[in-house]
């Protein structure tokens, strides 16, 4: 299993671009047979910079979803509007609601 915590902060005035692009993204990933999570959130005092929470079934389950048209466009489009490119943090799982908590 793979925990990762994605930030993304984005340009003043870019935020509208971002969620469509974020839109694209998430709907193909929750379609993938390997995700088990996709969640998208921002920080509330700050409406320019996200967090992407995702859990994959497996270190090659985010290979194939790099692979996707959805994700490669939503990169396409957000690439030009970040600051700072995208960071990740890694997580292994304890008590993680509706996914069974084992080491990949």
């Amino acid at each position: 299993m793979l925990i990762q915590l994605v930030n993304i902060k984005v340009q003043p005035g870019t935020r509208e671009t971002f969620l469509e692009a974020f839109k694209i993204n998430c709907d193909g990933t929750r379609e993938e047979p390997g995700n088990l999570r996709f969640d998208l959130l921002h920080d509330p005092e700050d409406e320019n910079n996200f967090f992407v929470y995702e859990i994959f079934q497996s270190d090659d389950a985010l290979e194939d979803h790099r692979k996707t048209a959805h994700y490669q466009k939503c990169v396409s489009m957000i690439d030009p509007i970040t600051i700072g490119g995208r960071s990740k943090t890694y997580f292994e799982p304890v008590l993680v609601q509706d996914v069974a908590a084992t080491s990949a």
